[in-house]
């Protein structure tokens, strides 16, 4: 990845302040966004199952796989060969990956054959509509 100027100054995001036009050095965003390269890949988000988690249609997560999954942790699963971004959790002492949508049912894992988490989402990278 390219290193990106870093301002100094952070942006208002309530009254505007006197610009400052101090850059502090280049930075790059895998420092701040990746710390196991071998095991860490983007995806892009498809659909609205994950936005009251603040993670909507077009973002990009930035997933690790070599963090263990834990209950409570959102994660990249695959349920019948498709990937699907939800919160693993257990309810009734069964794992299932849930939405953060109120809309939509949790997947109870324990009753799918076919079913693996591929790594746990570290990082969501807001991409809004152009």
């Amino acid at each position: 990845m390219r290193e990106i100027p870093f301002y100094l100054a952070p942006v208002s995001a309530g009254f505007p302040s006197p610009a400052d036009d101090y850059l502090d050095k280049c930075l790059d965003m895998n420092d701040f966004l990746v710390k196991k390269p071998s095991a860490t890949f983007l995806v892009r988000v498809k659909g609205d199952s994950m936005i009251e988690a603040g993670i909507s249609d077009g973002d990009i997560l930035v997933v690790d796989r070599s963090i263990t999954p834990q209950y409570g942790f959102i994660v990249i699963a695959v349920v019948d060969g498709e990937f699907t971004v939800k919160r693993f959790v257990q309810i009734g002492g069964r794992p299932f990956l849930k939405p953060e949508n109120i809309r939509l049912q949790a997947i109870d894992i324990s009753r799918i054959e076919n079913f693996e988490i591929s790594g746990v989402v570290v990082h969501a990278i807001k991409c809004f509509p152009k």
